[in-house]
């Protein structure tokens, strides 16, 4: 049965329903979006996940979106404190995480309360609530739960009360340590879930624990299940086709260290920020095996330089910021612009300015990345529309970057970096890396930054090249090397370098993809570096 033909299904019986195993019946449902919430390292982040990478092997569309606090570790049970995960759950692909909550799963009444608060949860919302706060020691404690249930249930959402912690302790004695695996169980049944596909995902998730890690969080993914289908009188199911070619699923900021990878750069320098970092924890695991570096500098301008010199060296390289370490990076990337050195700058944008709001998404930086720094520093901007995007983008920057020997930045956002989609696995392309370095030497004649005035290209001079000494400096210079303070170096020269790129890269975007679909490099946009 093809997609188009079970979309038409589904539409025309949106509530349908049929047997699920055992004495319940499913609703068949076309999407939903459900919500794994606790206190900040009880591990609802990683049960969103998880449930997200089941649903997406099932064929799936799948969209999560991190719920942070602003805080690093705000107090337990506290109403700003929420931590966990929004996964929407599609029939069809997913684009976004939807506008209002359908099902909850809240490990205390407080963080619950900052949900409902702050408007995203549907009217009638399903709320699966940990029932242990109701016979807690502290009478504040077990009268606030039970007066913010009674108000829910007097507000109209369906509370279901459930004794996590007491059926976590029947396997760990550490109730926190489970809970986020028996939630994940729970959410397998209700939603049609293969067990075994959750089987699977926690051993990929604790592999590099010992086997009694994985075995008894497999134990508390089964009573989470089983405690379900014995106790709940709800099951829906979202059917999907299954895809015909490979899926990867990841996060923006994963996929933007993967696109590092298959650029063929080898260097990244960086400084942690939020929320930009976790590309570089990626790196950092997988990157030595690749013969890359990730170097953590002290800050983040000493980053920004130290991935300059990298790339004036002969390496280009990548430094991975957000935007208040943009700010802080401008002017060395006005010296790489003057220099005319090769970088890819990642920005990861979040809320500002300033400190701002590290946690939320903000697209504000795009005036900065593109008319930032003093003077006319020119560079070329790509803005990452999806997951996949944040793979393609880094790859075309790189070549953009080596071909016309400038700066390419790449904006992403906190929605982009934590969200998690499949997308369809990369086939990798010997055009996206660049060939060896041309460290022959220097024809007689030749000058460091002349360039052909048709294609803006110019041979780029490593040191140590035989005849290839010149003094770079972000000084201005005429067109040969020499520094010069002629006030026609800003319209003699620099325009025809500008001019010839982006005519190279305007040609690009007129072969854009349409609507929906990501711009996949192309040897016929770029000329090969």
């Amino acid at each position: 049965m093809t997609e188009i033909t079970l979309e038409k299904i589904i539409a025309k019986k949106p509530r349908e329903t049929r047997e699920a195993p055992g004495r319940k019946t499913a609703t068949v449902l076309t999407q939903h979006v459900i919500e794994i919430i606790s206190d900040s390292g009880e591990g609802a982040q990683r049960c969103g996940q998880a449930l997200g990478s089941i649903a997406a092997r099932m064929g799936n569309g799948v969209w999560t979106v991190e719920i942070i606090p602003a805080e690093i570790r705000p107090p337990a049970r506290s109403v700003a404190g929420a931590s966990g995960n929004r996964i929407r759950l599609g029939s069809r692909r997913v684009t976004n995480g939807g506008d209002e909550t359908d099902l909850v799963v809240a490990f205390n009444e407080q963080v619950l309360l900052g949900r409902v608060r702050a408007d995203e949860l549907k009217p009638g919302c399903i709320i699966l609530l940990e029932s242990m706060w109701r016979d807690d020691a502290d009478p504040k404690i077990s009268d606030s739960y039970t007066e913010t249930y009674e108000r829910l249930v007097a507000a109209g959402y369906n509370v279901y009360e459930v004794p996590m912690e007491r059926e976590c302790r029947a396997i760990v004695p550490d109730a926190r340590r489970g809970k986020n695996m028996f939630a994940l169980g729970m959410l397998c049944s209700l939603y049609s879930l293969e067990l075994q596909l959750a089987r699977e995902q926690i051993a990929l998730a604790f592999g590099k624990k010992a086997a009694s890690v994985v075995k008894t969080n497999v134990a508390l993914l089964e009573a989470g299940y089983a405690w379900a289908e014995a106790n709940l009188d709800f099951k829906y199911s979202i059917p999907a086709v299954r895809a015909t070619e490979p899926q990867l699923v990841a996060n923006g900021n994963t996929a933007l260290a993967l696109g590092v990878l298959a650029s063929g750069m080898e260097i990244c320098a960086m400084y942690p920020i939020t929320p930009a970092t976790s590309a570089s924890h990626y790196l950092s695991e997988v990157f030595e095996k690749v013969g890359g570096v990730v170097h953590q500098a002290e800050d983040e301008i000493a980053a920004c330089a130290f991935a300059i010199g990298a790339s004036y060296a002969g390496k280009c390289a990548v430094t991975i910021t957000s935007g208040p370490g943009y700010s802080l990076k401008q002017e060395a990337i006005g010296l790489a612009v003057m220099a005319e050195i090769p970088l890819v700058v990642a920005n990861v944008q979040r809320g500002g300015p300033s400190t701002g709001q590290p946690t939320k998404a903000e697209q504000g930086d795009l005036l900065t990345a593109m008319f930032g720094s003093h003077g006319d520093a020119p560079k070329v901007v790509l803005a990452a529309a999806t997951i996949e995007d944040c793979f393609y983008s880094i790859i075309t920057a790189r070549r953009i970057a080596e071909t016309f020997n400038m700066v390419v930045v790449v904006l992403s956002d906190a929605n982009l970096a934590t969200s998690q989609t499949p997308f369809p696995r990369p086939r990798f392309s010997d055009s996206w890396v660049a060939p060896p370095l041309d460290q022959s030497p220097v024809p007689p004649g030749a000058k460091p930054y002349d360039w052909e005035a048709a294609t803006g290209l110019a041979r780029r001079f490593i040191p140590g090249q035989p005849n290839g000494m010149h003094t770079v400096t972000g000084t201005s210079r005429a067109c040969a090397r020499a520094a010069s303070s002629s006030p026609r170096w800003p319209r003699h020269c620099r325009p025809r370098r500008c001019s010839a790129t982006t005519q190279a890269t305007c040609s690009s975007s007129a072969g854009a993809a349409p609507r929906g679909r990501s711009r996949k490099p192309s040897s016929a946009h770029v000329p090969k570096a």
